[in-house]
């Protein structure tokens, strides 16, 4: 039988020992260093007046009463110093670095630095996908100096990187580099279907896929609207945000161009005659309000085009026609008789 535990190297009382109270004692003088062990701190030269009770980690190099006994752990008690021998995986509070510090087996290192934790749950549950959750009013992430950069990291362009922003568990925002390189911002109404509201290429490029905007004409062809009647359009050339071609317009051929949201727009149309004649074309919202007009000219030339401009605010629903004054020919399509409307 040894006279010690095999672990703390705690002194055994033997069989038909006297004086067992010393053996005793002297376990506990150890126990008393060791358990819940606090360190004043690391160091190869003993204090000066050391205070009962207070353990030290042995620093490289030691003089004094500490002298070849570099890695120890020094505890004061009864006027004299008693060593321990630290076992690797022992933990002590180090007092002068407010730190937790574990015994490697050969120096002591920062608890947190040694140790990997797989998920940590905060006022939370953390599970194998979100291993790190936290539940609370606000979150905080201070500088420590001057400035403070929060990184986030994906393997390869092709992978998602992004922050999402949720109602009920249902994802409503999104933003970040979502299957490529470039920035996007993405909404949602349902958490399913998403639409891409701005995009900002790697090569700087700033894109608004989902603004509403439309470059609209009601065919490839010629007419001669009445008086007092209105033309609705065939063709959106171009098209993006929501514009969409709704019913026969009244008084008139074509179908109403419908506004997808609401908001400020800025209108621009161009009217393209056949000829010389007395006329007005007006941009006209849900037949009743005039947002702009273009009138005829006489410029003595064979081609007859006109445009203006203007910026009015539009509600989601209203839709948009031409409303004739007076007689003439005019052409549609491209560059010709045509409306283009933007949300700004």
């Amino acid at each position: 039988m040894t006279e010690e535990t095999i672990n703390l190297a705690l002194p055994y009382i033997l069989s038909a020992q006297a004086q067992k109270h010393v053996t005793h004692n002297e376990a506990l003088r150890r126990l008393d260093g060791m358990v819940q062990m606090v360190l004043q701190e690391e160091t190869p030269t003993p204090p000066g007046s050391p205070v009962e009770g207070q353990c030290f980690a042995v620093g490289a190099s030691p003089s004094g009463a500490w002298s070849g006994k570099a890695g120890k752990i020094a505890l004061f008690e009864d006027g004299a110093w008693l060593f321990l021998t630290p076992r690797s995986g022992w933990i002590g509070w180090f007092v002068d670095a407010i730190r937790q510090k574990i015994w490697t087996g050969s120096a002591w290192a920062d608890l947190l630095a040694e140790s990997t934790i797989p998920q940590l749950g905060i006022n939370a549950t953390a599970d194998a996908t979100n291993r790190l959750t936290l539940s609370a009013a606000a979150t905080l992430f201070n500088h420590a100096g001057s400035g403070h950069q929060l990184k986030l990291n994906k393997n390869a362009a092709g992978d998602t990187l992004s922050l999402v922003y949720q109602t009920n568990w249902s994802g409503r925002a999104e933003m970040g580099l979502a299957g490529s390189d470039d920035f996007e911002i993405k909404v949602s109404g349902d958490g399913s279907s998403w639409a891409t509201a701005l995009k900002a290429t790697s090569g700087g490029a700033v894109l608004m896929p989902g603004r509403p905007l439309v470059r609209a004409t009601y065919g490839e062809t010629t007419l001669t609207p009445a008086d007092d009647t209105r033309t609705g359009f065939g063709t959106m050339n171009i098209s993006q945000g929501g514009f969409s071609l709704g019913a026969t317009v009244t008084s008139g051929v074509g179908s109403r161009l419908v506004v997808p949201v609401s908001g400020f727009y800025m209108i621009a149309l161009n009217v393209s005659s056949v000829a010389s004649a007395s006329y007005a074309v007006s941009v006209q919202q849900n037949a009743s309000t005039s947002l702009l007009t273009v009138r005829d000219s006489d410029s003595g030339s064979a081609s007859y085009s006109q445009s203006a401009t203007n910026l009015a605010y539009l509600t989601a629903g209203d839709w948009i026609a031409l409303h004739h004054g007076g007689t003439a020919e005019f052409q549609f399509g491209w560059g010709k008789t045509e409306l283009v409307m933007a949300l700004m």
